[in-house]
């Protein structure tokens, strides 16, 4: 489109998609809905397509690195198509004689999905292949970084389409560069949001009128306490921490240490390649820059990333991260926040108590609801955790940015989009999935009578309280 009004051009696309996706419901069958998103995912799985949208997304948005977004773009879709398979969207999805309730499944509409840079072609993908799963039509507005990767991932799909007459108009995109403007009147004229990125349109998202599903920032905080295996826990930070250069919101972004294996455990990161700085003023004189981070830094190879700070000549040739000593958190300890890089903030905590306070204070200055995780031994810390910590997530005895978007060895739902649960702002606290993207038509029937008297309820109060 090409009309001196973008907002008309956004109003267009929309009212398109809502004619396919009346067509595409009209006509639907679960098969109907499969193979939609089957085209989806293969548009972005094929290997050759995979490999050009890592190098482009790389190319064009200067974040992460090739060979991660590859696996990221494979793993991701596979586990979603995994996750998706015997899902029933379709028709009727329960029916209860007991209750006499009978559910039918419905899709939403028209999806407004805005996304981020740091995964350009990894989440709409996953967004797109969940709302035609559900038998929506969908609309993305990327980043402007993430808008080659993104028509290029949506001309890869509608060569799917064509193989098998399915409409191109179920998913689209707003064209250009975008703009607030543009992505505010698509949050305004959908029927449903999903926002995964900048905390300002998460929360434009919620208030724009429209049903909204947004998520929080990540920060996450790893406890390695005094039973943990200190070679397993440093293996697994260091994949998790460097993996896509650190794009990913559940990255480590801090590792509070228990005193008594503090140096042993230091001794394993430097042997998986993370170099410890004692002198924090190194890292932030130059991590940040008038307040804001360095984007010569963020999410950079290593060896980039260490010259970006002026530190090639301190740390070892093999460095593949960061690890910062600190002990402050908060607004005036940058160090404490999210940092987008190879850079991973050390705390180190007197005992297991210490550590999960030192871990709450991280999370309410930031990310608080996310995940948090833990390398442990032990059976009842983990629970001791969730009870402490405004989290949503604890992760335990694994590598973080693996497990909290969902694996093939834990029972996440894949997706690259969490919910982070009141503690974060969300309205979910749950991995965004295909079960958000469908609602249910209710037949409600008559059954039996089933009033219970009183004493059936308030028998035990009455007999601690009296009537």
């Amino acid at each position: 489109m090409n009309t001196i009004d973008p907002i008309a051009d956004v109003e267009a696309i929309v009212a398109r998609a809502r004619a396919a996706q009346s067509a595409f419901e009209r006509n639907g069958s679960q098969q109907a809905y499969d193979r939609a998103a089957q085209a989806a995912a293969w548009a972005i799985m094929e290997p050759a397509r995979n490999r050009h949208l890592a190098e482009l997304a790389v190319e064009t948005t200067g974040l992460g690195n090739v060979p991660d977004k590859i696996t990221k773009n494979h793993r991701k879709t596979l586990g979603l198509m995994r996750d998706i398979k015997e899902a029933r969207t379709y028709g009727i999805i329960a029916d209860d004689p007991a209750t006499g309730i009978t559910e039918v499944a419905r899709p939403i509409g028209v999806i407004g999905a805005v996304v981020p840079s740091t995964n350009p072609g990894a989440t709409p993908a996953n967004n797109i292949i969940n709302a035609l799963k559900c038998g929506n039509a969908i609309v993305v507005s990327p980043s402007p970084k993430g808008v080659p990767t993104c028509e290029t991932l949506l001309g890869y799909i509608h060569a799917e389409f064509d193989k098998l007459g399915i409409d191109k108009d179920l998913v689209q995109m707003i064209p250009g560069r975008g703009s607030k403007e543009t992505t505010q009147r698509l949050l305004e004229i959908t029927d449903l949001i999903v926002v995964t990125g900048s905390q300002n349109n998460v929360k434009r998202a919620y208030t724009s009128g429209t049903p909204a599903l947004a998520v929080g920032a990540g920060n996450v905080a790893v406890i390695v306490d005094e039973t943990a295996d200190l070679a397993a826990a440093a293996e697994k930070i260091k994949a998790s921490k460097t993996f896509d250069n650190a794009t990913s919101c559940s990255s480590e972004n801090a590792v509070v240490v228990v005193d008594a294996v503090y140096d042993g455990f230091a001794a394993e990161m430097a042997r998986t390649g993370g170099a410890l700085i004692r002198d924090e003023a190194k890292v932030t004189s130059k991590l940040w820059i008038k307040g804001h981070l360095n984007p010569r830094a963020i999410a950079q190879d290593a060896d980039k990333m260490i010259a970006a700070l002026g530190l090639t000549d301190e740390v070892p040739a093999d460095t593949s991260y960061l690890a910062v000593e600190t002990s402050g958190i908060g607004p005036d300890h940058p160090l404490s926040g999210e940092k987008l890089s190879r850079v991973l903030t050390v705390y180190r905590a007197k005992d297991f108590a210490d550590a999960v306070r030192i871990t709450r204070e991280i999370e309410l200055h930031q990310g608080a609801g996310h995940s948090v995780g833990l390398h442990t031994q032990t059976d009842d810390r983990p629970l001791m955790l969730a009870l402490a910590i405004p989290t949503s997530r604890v992760i335990v005895n694994q590598a973080h940015t693996f497990a909290t978007g969902g694996s093939f060895t834990n029972g996440m739902p894949f997706s690259l989009s969490m919910g982070c649960g009141s503690w974060g702002g969300n309205s979910i606290d749950t991995n965004l999935h295909w079960r958000h993207f469908m609602q249910t038509t209710k037949i409600v029937r008559e059954i039996p009578a089933n009033e219970p008297a009183l004493d059936e309820i308030f028998g035990d109060y009455w007999n601690e309280a009296g009537q």
